[in-house]
Order: structure tokens, then sequence, then C-alpha cells
């Protein structure tokens, strides 16, 4: 899928439709805003945009650049506390879609502190459109206008790479979030796996639902893949190769046959943020070599 110029407008429209700002006090500039990240992708736009001294703290997931770690953790951004946030006293937080809970983000309006939604969605124009709405927050947008038109450029670039690897032979390609009890959790469609299989120039293999489920047995032999996608994980969360095989469904796929597993880093396989271009090129590289 290719980044437009020509998407200017649009990816505007849709800022201003998902911006959601709540209470903010006339005195509080975002010049001047102590900013809370919530999202990994919303902490690297900041960076890239040269705007990391605003910021205060972050989320779990905001680990890229390394500097941001050295940052308070205040909670994963799916299961963050009130209390965690307001104890680093933000005027602003800047948070990707589906931060929460809700009741949460509710004390936090009501606590008056600006919270601004950004969207979130796993495509090149998706990315594009997090640029200007963490841009337009931090009422820094000709910066941000700039850092959009070079991540379209490395977008529409990685797409014509991506395309020539694959020349017309999509692989098909099961993303497996994890092992539950031997039962394959995998991506359909409407995910940002989905997403970057997409753009690495291959094709997802399971489409019969949207979000994450488990399979069954008939479900993984008609996916069929012929490479396995997995989060580079560590620990409990890790399934090696061994674990993958021995489930009888899955050891007679192409993939299997093969030994084709793919493992990348979680935030930069599936952030869909300024890196996303040379992720869906390494992920094509990974698939048919290049």
């Amino acid at each position: 899928m290719r980044a437009t110029g020509a998407t200017a407008t649009r990816t505007g429209s849709i800022v201003l439709a998902v911006l959601i700002v709540i209470g903010w006090p006339l005195a509080a500039k975002a010049e001047q805003a102590r900013v809370v990240a919530l999202g990994g992708s919303v902490t690297e736009i900041i960076y890239a945009l040269g705007e990391e001294e605003r910021l205060i703290a972050r989320d779990t997931t905001s680990v890229y650049p390394q500097a941001a770690t050295a940052l308070p953790d205040v909670g994963y951004m799916r299961a963050l506390s009130a209390e965690g946030v307001l104890s680093v006293e933000p005027t602003l937080i800047l948070a990707e879609e589906g931060a929460g809970p809700p009741e949460v983000v509710d004390i936090l309006e009501s606590a008056r502190i600006p919270f601004v939604t950004i969207p979130d969605d796993y495509s090149p124009d998706g990315i594009l459109a997090k640029i200007e709405a963490v841009g337009a927050a931090l009422e820094v947008e000709e910066k941000a206008q700039t850092l959009r038109n070079a991540v379209a450029a490395d977008l529409n670039a990685a797409t014509d790479e991506t395309e020539a690897l694959a020349n017309g032979g999509e692989k098909r390609v099961l993303f497996i979030l994890s092992l539950q009890d031997g039962r394959v959790m995998a991506s359909g469609t409407q995910t940002a796996a989905y997403g970057i299989i997409e753009m690495a120039g291959a094709q997802n293999a399971v489409t019969s639902f949207t979000g994450y489920k488990p399979l069954t047995d008939e479900a993984l032999a008609a996916a069929a893949p012929d490479a396995i996608l997995m989060m580079d994980r560590t620990g409990d969360h890790a399934a090696s190769n061994e674990d993958l095989f021995a489930i009888p469904a899955l050891s007679l796929t192409p993939a299997a046959q093969s030994e084709a597993v793919i493992r990348m880093n979680g935030l930069y396989l599936l952030g869909f943020g300024p890196r996303t271009a040379e992720a869906a090129r390494d992920l094509s590289v990974a698939l048919y070599g290049g």
C-alpha cells in the first residue's frame, strides 16, 4: 500500500476527527506542557520531531529510542492507573487510540488534563495521520509536515522494494501472537500484523475473522502458511520452534516443512511509527531473500 502526498487533506480530516482535547486551559500552551506519552509509536514520533525535552513520562511500550527508557514508566497503556499517571503531574497526555481503561481516562479528563487521542490505523496513511496528530497537539505543525514528507517518501520506496522482492509470488504468512495451552493465537484482519505483512509484499494466512483468535486444527491446516511470524519474546512469553512444531496441525504446514519462522522486535514490527518502512523491508527480505 502506497502513501501519497495527495492524502494530506484526508489525513488532516482524520486528525480533526480523532483529536479529543478535554478542558485545555488557555494558559497551558503546548510549548510549556509536561507531556506523558502513552504508546510506543507516539513516543517515537515525539523523538523524531525533536520534541523529547517536553516528555516527563512514558508507558511500558515506549522502549525506543533507548533514551525513552530513562523516563518514569506510568504502566501499560491499556491497563493504566489514574494515580500512576497523575503522580508525574502532566499538563498534556498524548495517547495512542485504545489507551485506558475507559474509567481511568474519565478520571484524567475530570482532572482537566488535556487528553489527546492519536489515531492508530495500520497502514501507510495511518502512520502519516499519527505524525500530523502529534505535531498538531504539540503545536509544531511545520516540523510534523517535514517528518511526514520524509516518512511518506520512505514508505513509497519500501513499497516498490517489497513488491520487487515478492515478484508476484506472495507468500502466505501466519502471525502467531502466542501459544495458549497448545492452541495457536493468531492474527486475522484489521491488526498491525495484517498491515505489516501486506506492506512486506505478502498475504496474511488467515482472513476469516478480525483481530486475534485461537485457531482450531482445521483452521491451521486451511491457513497453510509458507512462513510463521512472531514477536521476538523471551521468558514465559517465548515459544521455540520445537514448541510450534509439536502442534500436529502446524507440523504439517509448508512453514514447518521448511522451518520458516521469523521473529522480530514487537514495537519495530507492529508499532506503525517512523521506522515501519524499514521494518517492512526487513520482513520482506526475511521472506523472499534479497
